[in-house]
């Protein structure tokens, strides 16, 4: 570990922080299923977004031809109740996906990093008081939690984000409070503080970089499960609303149109949930594995 002598605004993070991170690209672009598996998820960011801004599939509440038309090649899964094209509504139900998971993931990371690191690095009553809290959270089962606050909030992409976010924090908030625990006895954070480096610094400039990694992994767990419980929410009538586009919503519809039978609606949701589900969980591996220390520079 390295440490400056000068003052406080020197003390430096260990020397490993970089090459670590190094280390861990270097793994990643070597690993062909991590390449692929990033490439799905461009893609389908890329295409969610040239949805959204109207470059393709403008509007599709609008009925592009007669209801229950078969897969074609103007209609890749055919159309629906409505006339409306399901592949369009699919390609949304994406970008609703995709913002379910970076919103809700984020509002999950940015909770979980900040209580674990304070109840971590202060311990005592805060340290209580956020595990009080936490252990609060973790004992009401998920299953119930969820829909009871998007029941009591409404239906709504904005509250889908709220409810899922404010419930997703406790697994990263375990970990990041276990190893800021760990490091805030390290020579380096030590020698931080005998040359009157402030807690705030100690927390994120010093110890914070050397256990962000956690926060990366658990972004992509948390971003997978996001997505499946938009779907789900969606499907018992609690996530988004009718008018937004959702995977959920399409496989509500479905159970009412196998009978006909039409396929579209339950193909074209299952096939793009999941594609990038697998995706996020390939990539979501790949990282974990090029993070680990004890794989460096192997």
């Amino acid at each position: 570990m390295t440490v400056a002598t000068a003052n406080a605004s020197t003390v430096a993070v260990p020397s490993s922080r970089n090459s670590l991170w190094w280390d861990a690209f270097r793994r990643l672009k070597r690993s062909r299923i991590a390449v692929i598996s990033f490439v799905v998820i461009v893609a389908y960011v890329v295409i969610a977004l040239l949805a959204k801004f109207g470059v393709i599939f403008a509007d599709v509440s609008v009925p592009v031809g007669a209801q229950y038309l078969p897969f074609s090649g103007d209609h890749p899964f055919g159309t629906d109740v409505l006339g409306r094209d399901v592949l369009g509504r699919a390609i949304h139900g994406a970008a609703t996906a995709l913002s379910v998971g970076f919103i809700a993931s984020g509002i999950a990371l940015l909770i979980g990093i900040t209580l674990g690191a304070l109840a971590g690095y202060f311990g005592g009553w805060v340290d209580n008081l956020i595990v009080w809290l936490y252990t609060t959270v973790d004992s009401i089962p998920y299953i119930l939690l969820i829909p009871s606050l998007t029941f009591v909030l409404g239906r709504g992409l904005i509250n889908v984000y709220i409810a899922v976010g404010v419930t997703s924090w406790v697994t990263l908030c375990r970990l990041i409070r276990g190893e800021f625990m760990k490091h805030k006895g390290r020579d380096y954070v030590l020698a931080a503080e005998v040359l009157g480096a402030s807690h705030l610094r100690r927390i994120f400039r010093h110890i914070l970089p050397n256990v962000a990694h956690l926060g990366f992994v658990q972004f992509g767990l948390g971003f997978v499960s996001a997505i499946k419980i938009e779907v789900i929410l969606s499907y018992l009538g609690v996530g988004v609303d009718p008018s937004t586009p959702s995977w959920g919503i399409m496989l509500d519809d479905a159970k009412l149109e196998l009978a006909r039978p039409f396929w579209g609606n339950l193909i074209a949701a299952t096939l793009f949930m999941f594609f990038l589900i697998l995706a996020f969980n390939l990539f979501n591996d790949a990282l974990r594995e090029s993070l680990d220390p004890k794989l460096k520079n192997k």
